[in-house]
């Protein structure tokens, strides 16, 4: 008589939940469990990001898109990607089978660039257990996960609602206000040539904000594309601080996006309650009446 078949199954998500960084493999072992998002995209190709999703992706991930879920629409004063309508954005989710209390992992083909606005997003909205898939689309497919094309079938609507916000950002006033006091450092994710002034194709003016300090976005990284361990993220960070606390940092970039990316690091690391900036320097030299720095012409 042959020997009853034994059957393994991957452990369920556990229950204490990822809110910073996930690895693949952790996905792996609980992707049956998670809401998982595509964020893919790219700022020079807005289609850019769905065509890659649509040739392959996480079984079972939906996509959302920065332009049409994760911003509103801008009018010109009011930055690239303005934040979107929470209880809209809500609903969106809910419609897509989010549930309370789900985890939820982003990913994208970025470094986690746009995964990490939906990370941010969130937590505005209240939703603690949500992280950001560390390594992203090609962490996950080097550590031998699935690849998927079709589109997911529907899944019944969730009961994903608007709760309590976890996360602080302020206005255009605020950090125009800041200007005087400089009660608060305001950090600028972009690239050091963005934050000069040079090679600058996104915005109509170049520069950067008077008294802002530039931490690139990516250097939160390894040269593999994942994110550095939390101690020497906290070390870094707290270089830049100086004796200044996580709650009075304000991280900007050019349209609230990558941004996020460093309030991502800060979190990993155990600094938490820096704020965000959504409008950034896109809506900050939508005024030419507010002081700006750019010291590629200096």
């Amino acid at each position: 008589m042959r020997p009853a078949p034994v059957f393994f199954s991957l452990p369920a998500m556990p229950t204490t939940p990822y809110t910073t960084l996930i690895s693949a493999e952790q996905l792996q072992r609980g992707l049956s469990a998670a809401f998982v998002a595509d964020c893919s995209h790219e700022l020079t190709d807005p289609r850019a990001g769905l065509q890659n999703y649509t040739a392959g992706h996480i079984p079972g991930a939906v996509h959302l898109h920065l332009d049409t879920h994760l911003s509103s629409a801008p009018n010109g004063r009011n930055g690239r990607h303005p934040l979107p309508d929470p209880a809209e954005l809500a609903a969106q989710l809910a419609a897509m089978g989010l549930r309370q209390g789900q985890q939820v992992v982003a990913y994208d083909r970025s470094q986690g660039t746009y995964a990490a606005r939906l990370w941010w997003l969130l937590r505005w909205l209240g939703h603690a257990p949500v992280a950001v898939l560390d390594g992203g689309w090609q962490a996950w497919l080097e550590a031998g996960g699935a690849s998927q094309t079709e589109t997911p079938a529907a899944r019944p609507r969730g009961d994903f609602a608007v709760k309590p916000s976890l996360v602080r950002f302020v206005q255009v006033d605020d950090v125009l206000g800041n200007l005087q006091h400089r009660q608060r450092l305001v950090i600028d994710a972009r690239s050091p040539q963005r934050y000069r002034g040079e090679g600058e194709t996104l915005d109509p003016k170049a520069g950067h904000i008077p008294g802002a300090v530039c931490r690139f976005y990516r250097d939160n990284l390894r040269d593999d594309g994942r994110f550095k361990s939390a101690d020497e993220l906290r070390t870094e960070w707290l270089a830049i601080l100086g004796k200044r606390k996580p709650q009075e940092v304000v991280n900007q970039c050019g349209s609230g996006v990558s941004a996020c990316h460093n309030i991502l690091a800060l979190e990993h690391a155990g600094l938490d309650g820096s704020l965000l900036y959504p409008g950034s320097w896109s809506e900050w030299c939508a005024d030419p009446a507010r002081p700006m720095v750019c010291e590629a012409s200096s």
